[in-house]
This record gives structure tokens, sequence and C-alpha cells, in this order.
């Protein structure tokens, strides 16, 4: 008999939450309880994530608390933490299925088989079944570039996905992989080569979508700038139909490479009234001599243009940076040229990492390792220079009207929203407000650095 209830619980990107949004939808509708993942239920499925070493342990830590929680219940991890080692996941107590990122669309048939009967823990990567990576392998050590890793292990298929939950926003998966193979990173071992939709199947599921009646659609990716070599179609291209759309849904781009990033892209957003004016650019390290090391495609100088180009046509643009510290060899000359370049330069925010060594990379054999205790200072620098960014950025919008799309959360009696360009705004719960777009002028930030619209 199938069990009732199911949980899901998503780490790491948000192709990942599409993917898994995509996935419990299966479950609905076959007639599974869906339930909080902090509740009792039959069976746990965790969406894992590889890029760092604490997201690794989140994952460990999400499976003990659900086998804590219901020592009877069946759990299944899918996605990148089992691509790479599914051996190491299958041996830990409570898990019963493991599935890697092409295999875990096939989670309800598994799910179906492993409560039918008597079904002994597997683990499925790519497309087979106990596959080349059932026990960890060092490409690297053994000579073999990850290149060619990736070559012989990893699927091709794109696979389509779209979150949906509050009718707000989804996240909408119109790119896969990745062919850039940066020295710090796993994801093409964990993904695969770079693949992605068509601009039909695009333009179909944002109908889908809207129709749903969600507001706001998130065009997401691994490498979404890569989008539709495969299919001699590109990003710009997609841009320019989905700018067409005659749905009344607001559509922002998540993370573009500074390299793909190109001026007839940004030109478009600029003079759209579907694209918000909210980028999302990697940067890494504000040092040419560490992007390099980091096989990073760009320098500082074409980082900059770019960030330029979008200030000159939208003044009051968001743009977000991603920023890796401690990476192996970096001095501290070589952080203070990131810290200075980062201060001087007009962005809203960032998302600040701390490298973690990852095996089968080639940052992995650097020997020039940064102590632990200066990774978290300048973690810790990053992380307030950030703050002052965010802070500067939401005084430049002060007094200006902003379209905010509310959300239906209620915590503490507020809701929230955020404009065009991604500014924060909390309004008293009015559920008349949910899912609307209303005019607010930004006028009073609260003590949390969020504007209040009364």
């Amino acid at each position: 008999m199938i069990p009732a209830s199911i949980a899901f619980h998503h780490f790491g990107c948000k192709v990942n939450f599409a993917e898994a949004s995509s996935i419990s939808r299966q479950f609905k509708e076959r007639g599974f309880l869906l339930k909080n993942y902090h509740e009792v239920a039959d069976i746990y499925v965790i969406s894992s994530c590889v890029v760092t070493s604490v997201a690794e342990k989140k994952c460990r830590a999400a499976i003990h608390q659900a086998h804590k929680l219901n020592p009877n219940a069946k759990i299944a991890v899918i996605g990148c933490f089992p691509e790479l080692k599914p051996a190491e996941l299958s041996k830990i107590e409570g898990v019963d299925l493991v599935l890697g990122n092409s295999s875990k669309f096939r989670l309800l048939e598994e799910i179906i088989e492993l409560t039918s009967g008597d079904y002994h823990c597997s683990y499925l990567t790519g497309d087979l079944k106990h596959s080349s990576l059932a026990e960890p392998v060092n490409f690297i050590s053994q000579g073999t570039t990850a290149e060619d890793a990736v070559r012989a292990i990893a699927g091709k298929e794109f696979i389509p996905s779209f979150s949906y939950g509050d009718r707000t926003r989804s996240f909408l998966k119109i790119q896969d992989g990745c062919d850039y193979f940066c020295s710090y990173c796993t994801i093409p071992l964990a993904r695969g080569y770079s693949r992605s939709d068509t601009i039909k199947h695009v333009l179909d599921s944002a109908h889908e979508i809207a129709a749903i009646g969600v507001r706001e659609i998130v065009l997401t990716g691994v490498n979404i700038g890569d989008f539709g070599r495969q299919h001699a179609e590109s990003f710009i291209q997609l841009i320019r139909a989905l700018d067409k759309l005659e749905e009344p849904v607001r559509i922002r781009i998540s993370s573009v490479e500074p390299d793909l990033l190109s001026d007839e892209i940004i030109d478009v957003v600029s003079g759209s009234g579907k694209f918000m004016p909210h980028f999302h650019i990697p940067l890494q390290s504000g040092s040419d001599k560490i992007l390099k090391a980091m096989k990073r495609k760009y320098n500082r100088d074409v980082y900059t243009g770019r960030v330029e180009k979008i200030k000159q046509l939208m003044p009051f643009a968001c743009i977000a940076a991603d920023v890796i510290t401690g990476f192996p060899g970096e001095s501290d000359s070589d952080f203070v040229d990131t810290i200075n370049y980062l201060n001087q330069l007009p962005i809203s925010y960032m998302h600040v990492f701390t490298y973690s060594k990852r095996a089968n990379t080639l940052a992995a054999g650097i020997s020039a390792i940064v102590p632990e205790t200066v990774k978290k200072d300048r973690s810790r620098m990053l992380h307030q220079l950030s703050n002052e960014k965010k802070a500067a950025f939401y005084l430049q919008n002060k007094g200006r009207e902003v379209n905010v799309l509310f959300e239906s959360d209620n915590t503490g009696g507020w809701m929230h929203g955020f404009s065009e360009n991604y500014i924060k705004v909390k309004t008293r719960f009015n559920p008349l407000f949910s899912n609307r777009i209303l005019k607010v002028k930004l006028s009073e930030i609260d003590r949390d650095g969020v504007y209040i619209h009364d």
C-alpha cells in the first residue's frame, strides 16, 4: 500500500527548487498528502546540494532529522550530492533511495516500488543504476580531466521544470549544466554539460504559469546565458520572445555570467515592460590574478563595463554580486584589491561565500591554503560591506514610487513584497493585497532595513 504522506526539503539553487517543486506536484496528483518537512510523514525527500561542504553537512543533518521524526519513514535523497557520492549516502542510517539529477525525475516510480515490497537501498546516477560513481573517484589524481569525467557519466537530456506554490512567484528552469569548469566548482560533474529548453517550450511554460495566476516568473538555470546553443537559438532571442508575452506577469533574470551578459541583453531589459531592472552577476573576486586562477572567463574590466552599462541605462537597477573569499593563493593584497574594487563599484549587495575545497577540482590541488581564521575574518568584512551597499541602495531609492508585488505571508501581522528593483517592502497584513501589485512610495525604513508601507 502506498503511504499517504510525503515531505520535501530543498537545499541549494533555484534550479533545485524548481525541479523539486515539479516532482512534488507529481505526488500530489497521485493522491499523496504533502506535508511540511518538520512534520511526521511516511516519506521524506531531500533535494540536495554540494556546492560547499556546508551544503553537504546540511543535507546529512536533514536526513538525521527525518529519521528522528519517524524512524519507520522512507527517506530519499536526490540531486547533486547523490550524483557525486551515492555510495556514501546509501550507507547513512535511514536512507532508502539515492537518485542523481537525471534519475530523480523517476522518483514517483521508485517510491511506489520502494513502498510496495521488499526493496533494498539503491542508487541511480546519470542513466545507470550503480554507475561509475558508485564509489568516490579521484579523477584528477588519475590524470583524468573533469571534462572527460563529465563526458563519461553525465546525462544530456534537458528536463523542464517550474515551481508553483503561493501563486506569487514561479522559478522557471530554462537551462541546465555548465561547460565552464571553473577550478573550484563541481557543478559540471553533478549536472553535466550545458543544455537547455527551446524558446517555444519556454513560452508554453510561461503561458501555463501565467494561467495559474502567478504574477512573476524568474528565469533560472545553472548558466542561463548559455541558453539555446544546441537548438541554434540564443538567450537574447528568448528574452525578446518573452518580452512580447501578453499576460500580466513580471519577469526576472537570475544569475548571468559577466561574459554572457551582452549590451544587447541590457538594452532590451532597460526598455522592457516585462523584465525587471534586477541583475545577478557573479564576480567571485576583485583580483584579476585570482579570477585567472579560478579559470573565470572575464577580468575585472569586463565586469566593470557590465555594471556601468546597467547603471547608465537604469540608474535605480538592483545589481547583486557573488563573491568567494579564501580561494587558495588569495593573499592579503588580493583580498584588499577585492574590497577596494567592491567598495567603489555601484552594486546593491553581495552573496558572500567562503571557499570550500571540493574533490575533483583543480583548486583542490593548490597548496597555498588560506587559514580558516583568515577566511572568517575576510567573510565578515565582505558581509559588512554588503550590508553597507544594501543600505545605500535603499536610501538611493527613498522618495521614489515603485510597484510592489505582495506575497501571502503573515508574519506578526505584516506581509511583504518586492519592488521591480527588488526592494523589500512590508505592510499590515491584508488578504486582499496577496498576489497584487500596488504602487508604493518609499518613505520610511524600519530597524530591519525594510521599507514600511502604511
